[in-house]
């Protein structure tokens, strides 16, 4: 599977995502993930930044208000098309465009920054976007990406006590190769009435192992400079106790790296 038909994939999904996390639903997301990722980023006020799999846009907007200059990119026309009616309504500056992040259509060392959340996971040559991000940005620049954890790409189901507790992880088959079979699943914090009549987000997967993800970055030429596991703090799970999950098993990892500078 390429890239082009991956992005079939995601045209398909990308109107009930946009509906969904725009009411709210992708809680994941709004909770744990991206305030995680916006408290790992370096300082980008004033930077010329690239956004690779922006989807909608939800976090290019977040990067555009803390000043950076943002241009962003995904694989669906769809997401595109909505992140640009968002822009139109308010104005951060973001330049949007349909591309394949294997295929970046910017020049060598042009930007200050690039950022990835969530998307590498779903690209079906991935190892070509790590090299294109490593392409487009200028010596010094940082590369910082979030993933689904690698632990739980493969993942079986939770362990309970008596209770009925959720107390553990299954996981399985951690090295297994999975190259484009899909996945289905709705946001789970939608209420069903609303769900049960929209289609299943279907999700071309292409796993690797965290030693695999991080050597690639390695053999890219990346310096490898921080990590974080995120899971919701006290105050979040007082409002959601649901997202006491995120304790119990690591749902994303977020890697910041490092283009050498030159000499």
């Amino acid at each position: 599977m390429d890239d082009e038909k991956v992005g079939e994939y995601w045209d398909e999904n990308a109107e009930n995502w946009t509906k969904l996390a725009r009411m709210g639903y992708d809680r994941c997301r709004d909770l744990i993930n991206s305030p995680a990722f916006f408290k790992l980023l370096p300082q980008i006020t004033g930077l010329n930044g690239l956004d690779i799999g922006c989807g909608e846009g939800y976090n290019t907007r977040i990067a555009a208000k803390k000043g950076a200059k943002m241009t962003a990119i995904d694989i669906s026309k769809v997401f595109i098309k909505y992140a640009k009616e968002m822009e139109q309504q308010e104005s951060l500056g973001i330049k949007y465009e349909v591309a394949s992040a294997t295929e970046l259509p910017f020049p060598e060392n042009y930007f200050d920054f690039a950022m990835a959340t969530m998307s590498l996971m779903d690209i079906a040559e991935n190892e070509k976007a790590i090299k294109e991000a490593f392409r487009v940005i200028i010596p010094g620049a940082f590369f910082q990406f979030s993933i689904i954890h690698p632990i739980i790409a493969n993942s079986e189901g939770w362990v309970r006590n008596e209770k009925g507790e959720k107390v553990g992880f299954v996981v399985k088959d951690y090295f297994k190769k999975f190259s484009g079979e899909f996945e289905e699943w709705i946001f789970g914090a939608a209420p069903k009435e609303l769900t049960e009549k929209m289609r299943k987000f279907k999700i071309p997967r292409f796993t690797r192992t965290l030693s695999e993800w991080l050597n690639l970055l390695i053999d890219t030429g990346f310096i490898l400079e921080k990590f974080c596991e995120p899971y919701a703090d006290d105050e979040t799970i007082k409002k959601y106790p649901e997202e006491y999950d995120s304790r119990i098993i690591p749902w994303f990892l977020i890697i910041r790296c490092r283009k050498p500078k030159l000499g």
